[in-house]
């Protein structure tokens, strides 16, 4: 299981907005004898907060500093769902408008536009499928609201 910790930003009712706390990895981003990922990061991605959605299963607080996990797989099904199935639909939807061209001299245009309609498929296939799991706050590391009347009961809880 994946592990994080994070800092609720807001709570909407079961589910919370989360920011990352800490940079994850190493921490060596920046320095001579680390891998280099950090002039990658900032490179291709904005230095604004990232808040991500979770279930909140631990009645957290807004400003309350948590543990996020993530089951096992989560990931690659996540990234298999993304990456691989609009590279499928590619490729296949450029067969299909090769297969299609009723010359050859229009067959490249037919794969070409195949190609884009079925990778546009992919990703529209992607995002609307259901996910296959979920982030959970599952434990409260540090408090940082005063009010701390949380209830939780075996069947389920009361926030």
């Amino acid at each position: 299981m994946m592990e994080m910790h994070a800092i609720i930003v807001q709570v909407h009712g079961e589910e919370a907005s989360v920011q990352p706390v800490g940079t994850g990895g190493c921490g060596h981003c920046d320095s001579e004898g680390g891998c280099g990922s950090g002039a990658l990061t900032k490179l291709f991605c904005s230095n604004k907060p990232r808040h991500f959605k979770v279930r909140n299963q631990v009645c957290a607080k807004v400003g309350d500093e948590v543990q996020v996990s993530i089951a096992d797989g989560v990931l690659l099904r996540g990234a298999m769902k993304m990456y691989v199935l609009p590279l499928i639909l590619l490729l296949v939807g450029g067969a299909t408008g090769t297969s299609l061209a009723s010359t050859a001299v229009v067959q490249d245009e037919y794969a070409v536009a195949g190609a884009v309609i079925g990778l546009a498929l992919g990703f529209v296939i992607a995002k609307l499928s259901p996910g296959n799991g979920r982030a959970v706050a599952s434990s409260i590391i540090r408090s940082g609201s005063a009010n701390q009347s949380t209830f939780h009961q075996e069947a389920g809880h009361i926030c």
